[in-house]
């Protein structure tokens, strides 16, 4: 079985919604809110682009054209980006199981 971050973000949106008629109190995403797969998804984004920054500056580095001390920023940068997407990934799918182990 594949599990992955947007599988896992849909199946709690599934679970979520498969409860019937929502409580008066608990509306839909308002407008101007985003859903938690959309924050998951501009997360990765930025930890993308993050990790790409971080390449540039390793390959700009070696054409010296970029000080040592921004390289080595920009890989800390891109380390604790990528401990943070393991970290949410980790739970997302931590999530995902206990849905799938819940009696019906």
């Amino acid at each position: 079985m594949d599990v992955t971050l947007q599988n896992a973000a849909m199946a709690y949106g599934k679970a979520i919604n498969r409860g019937g008629e929502a409580a008066p109190d608990s509306s839909p995403v308002a407008a101007g809110d985003t859903s938690f797969a959309d924050m998951l998804k501009n997360a990765g984004e930025q930890a993308a682009a993050t990790i790409e920054q971080s390449e540039k500056a390793g390959v700009m580095s070696n054409l010296d054209k970029v000080e040592l001390t921004d390289v080595v920023q920009a890989v800390n940068n891109a380390e604790v980006a990528l401990q943070t997407v393991v970290a949410v990934r980790d739970r997302v799918v931590e999530a995902y199981q206990q849905i799938i182990r819940m009696p019906i």
